[in-house]
Parts: C-alpha cells; sequence; structure tokens
C-alpha cells in the first residue's frame, strides 16, 4: 500500500475517485489524465506494468481493477481506494435513498392530511406540494421530518375544524395550541421550521402573502385566532412623555415626571397611543446602564435602549415613534458588534449619531489611558461605519474596544 500512496498516483486517485462515486462504484468506462510529469509517469508504468512516455494517459478502469487484483494488493478498485481513504461515497445510491426517503415521507403526508377535516381542501394540498417541492423536509433527519410535517398538519386542522377556510370559534394562546398539537408550549416559537410550515398554512388558507417579518408573522397568527406571546419580551424607556389623554400615557408621564424608568411589552405598544410632540428628539442607547445613570441623575430627556440588540419589541417602539416625525440620535459600543447595530439604527430611521465619530473615539481611547484604564482588546471581524468613514480605520488602528460606560458623564451632559 505504500506504493500506491506515492504522490505520482494522487491525480489517478483523485479522478477514479470520482468516477467510482458517481457509477455505484462499479470500475467502468475511462478516464483521461492530461499535463503528466515525470513522477507521474513513472508511478503509472510502474502501476500497470507497461510504459507511458506521453503529457497524457487513457486509463480503462476493468483494466487497473484486474491490475490491482492480480498484484500484491490482492483487492479490487473500490477496496483499494477505500483502504488509501478517505471511505467510498456510493452518490447514485445516496440519491435513490433520498428519493426513496421523500416518497416516503410525501405519501405519509398525504396519509395524514387524508385524515383530518382539511382532506377535500385545495388549498392545504397546494401547502404539502409546495414543501415538498421545495425539499424542506428532505433535508432534517428521518424521524423529526416525519413528525414536524405530521404536527403541521394537526396544527392546522386544529385551526380550521371544519375544513375549508373557516377557522375555529376559539382563541388560542399560541402556547396552547403548540401544547395541544406538538406537547411542548415552545412547539411553535418564532424561528422553528414547524411555526414556518403552519403560517405557510395559513396565509394560503386566507389567501394572503407569506409573511416576511416579526410584526407580519404575528399579524397572520392573530389573523388565525392566535394570540402570540407579547409579554415575555420588553423594551426598556425613560422620559416618555406621550401626548395622548388615557391612563397609560398618562401613567407613563407620571413616571417619567419621578424619573422612573418604564418597561413596555409589545402587548402595551398595541394599545398605547404613543405619541410625542413632532420633532422631539429621542435618543437610543444600547446598554441599561446609562438609562439608570439618566434616571438617578434626573435628566429629562427621551431615552430608549436596545438592550445590546434592535429587538422586535425595541423595533416596534421605534417604528411608532418615527411615524409621529421624531427624531432619533444614537449611541452604542465602540466595537464591532456595536457597529454592526448602529449601522442598522442609523439607515433605518436616520437617527444622528450620538457622540459616535473618530474623534470622539480617540477622545475617549485617549482619557481612558490617562486615567490608567486596562485596555479592552478589540476583536472581531471590522464593520465599515456608515456614517463616519473614518471610524473604523480608527478603531482597527488603536485596537481598544469601549463600551458605552466609557462615555457616560458625556452621555448624561447631553440628556440634561
Amino acid at each position: 500500500m505504500a506504493f500506491l500512496s506515492r504522490p505520482g498516483l494522487s491525480r489517478l486517485w483523485a479522478a477514479v475517485r470520482t468516477r467510482l462515486e458517481r457509477s455505484g462504484l462499479q470500475p467502468t468506462g475511462t478516464i483521461r489524465l492530461q499535463h503528466l510529469d515525470v513522477e507521474e509517469r513513472e508511478s503509472l508504468s510502474l502501476l500497470l506494468a507497461r510504459p507511458f512516455t506521453g503529457t497524457s494517459a487513457t486509463i480503462r478502469l476493468p483494466d487497473l481493477d484486474t491490475r490491482l487484483r492480480a498484484s500484491g494488493v490482492g483487492r479490487g478498485l473500490a477496496a483499494t481506494l477505500a483502504a488509501l481513504g478517505p471511505p467510498l461515497t456510493d452518490r447514485r445510491a445516496a440519491r435513490d435513498a433520498v428519493a426513496a426517503e421523500r416518497h416516503r415521507l410525501g405519501s405519509a403526508a398525504e396519509a395524514a392530511l387524508a385524515a383530518t377535516p382539511l382532506a377535500d381542501q385545495p388549498w392545504a394540498h397546494q401547502w404539502l406540494t409546495d414543501i415538498r417541492r421545495s425539499g424542506t423536509l428532505a433535508r432534517q433527519p428521518r424521524g423529526t421530518a416525519l413528525t414536524t410535517i405530521t404536527q403541521a398538519i394537526q396544527t392546522l386542522a386544529t385551526l380550521f375544524p371544519a375544513g375549508g377556510t373557516a377557522l375555529a370559534p376559539v382563541v388560542w394562546g399560541r402556547g396552547e395550541l403548540a401544547t395541544r398539537t406538538t406537547g411542548s408550549a415552545h412547539g411553535l416559537d418564532d424561528g422553528t421550521l414547524l411555526a414556518r410550515l403552519v403560517l405557510r398554512g395559513i396565509a394560503l388558507a386566507q389567501d394572503v402573502d407569506l409573511p416576511t417579518d416579526a410584526p407580519s408573522r404575528r399579524a397572520l397568527w392573530r389573523r388565525a385566532s392566535v394570540t402570540p406571546d407579547e409579554v415575555s419580551s420588553t423594551v426598556l424607556t425613560y422620559g416618555l412623555r406621550p401626548t395622548g389623554a388615557t391612563w397609560q400615557e398618562a401613567a407613563l408621564r407620571e413616571r417619567a415626571d419621578h424619573h422612573l424608568e418604564t418597561h413596555l411589552t409589545l402587548r402595551e405598544l398595541r394599545t398605547l397611543h404613543l405619541e410625542l410632540p413632532r420633532g422631539t428628539r429621542v435618543h437610543v442607547c444600547e446598554n441599561p446602564r446609562v438609562v439608570e445613570a439618566a434616571a438617578d441623575a434626573g435628566r429629562t430627556a427621551p431615552l430608549i435602549c436596545t438592550s445590546g440588540s434592535a429587538t422586535t419589541v425595541v423595533l416596534t417602539l421605534l417604528d411608532t415613534l418615527a411615524a409621529t416625525d421624531c427624531a432619533f440620535a444614537y449611541h452604542g459600543d465602540f466595537d464591532w458588534p456595536g457597529i454592526t447595530l448602529a449601522n442598522r439604527i442609523t439607515a433605518r430611521y436616520e437617527a444622528r449619531p450620538w457622540r459616535m465619530t473618530a474623534p470622539d473615539y480617540e477622545y475617549l481611547a485617549t482619557r481612558a489611558e490617562l486615567h490608567g484604564t486596562p485596555p479592552l482588546p478589540l476583536t472581531g471581524t471590522p464593520v465599515e461605519a456608515a456614517w463616519d468613514p473614518e471610524l473604523t480605520a480608527t478603531m482597527h488602528a488603536l485596537g481598544i474596544a469601549l463600551h458605552e460606560e466609557a462615555a457616560l458623564d458625556l452621555l448624561l451632559d447631553d440628556l440634561a
């Protein structure tokens, strides 16, 4: 086997491996090697016991297989390559297995659909056909794929118990519905394959577009009489004084007057008349410590915190305020994730950078060094700051990450 591993045969074995894997591991057909060097010609001559003198060679795989079996190797071509490694893959058999699994999975899904009130509904069969064509389920582990499509059918049958497009006369909590059809309250959580499949079915049944973002997904759930979780995720706010006349707006104004922060849920944002005076400048920060410090200092400027990432509830609030012509100023961490988030906020809301320029970064870095603050290395892949072409280069040159707390006194001055 040592001779077979010599470099002069490496191109031969690579070409043979490709041919075998495509032909069901059978040594059939020929391969042609071109631009042979001296070492390759010598190795092929020794292997096949005939001279190779030109710069190209045509080799019949049956002849090579016979030669290996008759030689000291004592095994056929496929066994030889398997021994040389890595293991061979019978791609034809693999394709046949995938096709057979798709057929089996499709038959099982059709049978599951036929056992529900959706059996005679064109939209339900179109839904199943679209899923099968997409290959989504075929890419899942065998047991997972069957469980997922079965649970999706059961969930849609629960929502449309009479068939057709008429919804059940009941409002489900999404966790309750998930428990009913999957056994887990998190079975229909956002981002799961099951939730995506069910939403695709609801969209077809209701003849609406498939949702592409979190707000439209929640809207489609509600359209199907399913209440998504709108209370567990919150956005941290401070100093909001909406002009509305309900007790909710009055409560926000009172909390602002007493310098208290407020966590708002998606559910509250749906019912609040959250309109600030037109042109109000709203400051947006990344870290909750800024809100805490603003409250301790009795600052009055409106402030919203992304808490490290702009989640759906954060964007919902900012979208609401942007619709009332509020203006935004944004500050975040001077690190690459911070720049990424700042790019997102400044682009979406035309937010003004708030002490987020290259001179701001240089000043804070110099001040930290003078104070003897241990430097925090700037790691990761650099991100271009869309609002200041010099910022990324400056950060990369100094190599120091600065969190928002490094600028806390300056930010509080701006909020006064």
